[in-house]
């Protein structure tokens, strides 16, 4: 019989720092399973969410440009990669679980909505229960996904809702996620908005890149070396004062002129409508739904299932279902 997951939970007792998690201390899954003979729990979870169909959508969904046709703009796919190897880098360097820190960084954004933010945003104003995409990543793992979900362990689980800024995740590994999360999206989406022509490098504040560095390379390898300077052996994830406020104020600097009111986000009003036409239609007509909704509508009551339907469409497939119930069709019979 193999034990290689046995010599691997050895392995982390002996070089993972005294804060880290070990996976054989997990407080374990929803469901009781038998354990893999060759992967820790941890590594059987980041796989789960790799070969999980919500994870394959993300290509597809909305990182800050509304479905994006140019190759080289991120979507929430590439986004979740950025992270997972932001947080990958800090968890190695501090001796902290890296196949946990993954998988959490890889599951963070699985609840997500077409049209990113937008979606998230119409989604909460118009249902009667609110909407957060945190919330729906921990459904997308506990409910949607496969038969049941994907009954992952304790420790991803709290992660994944438990990212957002301002909540406080149970383990470092968790903490680490959070600062790679905005760590990524501040520089990539800087990167994209050069890219679009809505920024110049210059445009960037001259105070912030005195302290984080002129290019996206320069400024993740400070952030990533502050955070690992000054958390190392401590039972706590932090940044330097300074490192922090320029992070803080970069970030700032984006919503004022590419997340609030820039050419990125001209459409985001269409993309509502689209949001909100869609859940109206289905509210009022449920005989339309897929037969796995229908299924969902028993389990959940209607609202839930007809949100959980919507979050999980990527932009093009909402858009193609706007036209369908919308829009009529050409004639093309002879």
């Amino acid at each position: 019989m193999l034990k290689v997951r046995e010599y691997q939970e050895s392995l982390e007792e002996k070089i993972l720092s005294p804060y880290a998690t070990l996976s054989k201390n997990t407080k374990g899954r929803q469901r009781p399973e038998q354990k893999c003979d060759v992967r820790t729990e941890f590594q059987r979870d980041r796989d789960r969410i790799i070969h999980s169909k919500s994870f394959r959508r993300l290509k597809h969904k909305t990182q800050v440009f509304i479905s994006p046709e140019g190759d080289h703009y991120r979507t929430r796919l590439t986004h979740a990669l950025e992270v997972a190897q932001i947080a990958r880098t800090i968890a190695r360097a501090l001796r902290l679980n890296e196949d946990l820190t993954e998988a959490i960084a890889l599951g963070h954004d699985l609840g997500h909505t077409p049209f990113g933010h937008a979606g998230e945003d119409i989604l909460n104003k118009i249902t009667t229960t609110g909407f957060s995409h945190n919330v729906q990543s921990l459904r997308v793992v506990d409910f949607l996904e496969g038969e049941d979900g994907l009954n992952l362990t304790f420790e991803v689980r709290d992660g994944i809702l438990n990212h957002v800024w301002g909540r406080i995740p149970a383990t470092l590994e968790g903490r680490v996620v959070q600062f790679a999360d905005r760590i990524a999206y501040i520089n990539h989406d800087i990167d994209d908005a050069i890219r679009a022509g809505i920024l110049k490098e210059d445009d960037l504040p001259k105070d912030c890149l005195k302290i984080l560095g002129f290019s996206k390379r320069e400024r993740i390898n400070t952030l990533i070396r502050d955070i690992i300077k000054n958390s190392m052996d401590k039972p706590e994830i932090s940044m330097s004062e300074d490192v922090f406020y320029a992070m803080q104020t970069l970030r700032s600097f984006m919503f004022e002129n590419v997340y609030i009111g820039s050419e990125a986000k001209k459409d985001e009003s269409k993309a509502k409508y689209i949001i909100q036409a869609l859940y109206e239609y289905f509210m009022s007509n449920c005989d339309v739904l897929p037969d796995d909704v229908k299924k969902n509508i028993d389990r959940f009551g209607k609202e839930q299932a007809i949100v959980d339907y919507i979050a999980g469409m990527t932009d093009r497939y909402a858009m193609r279902k706007f036209y369908e119930l919308f829009l009529p069709s050409p004639w093309n019979k002879l």
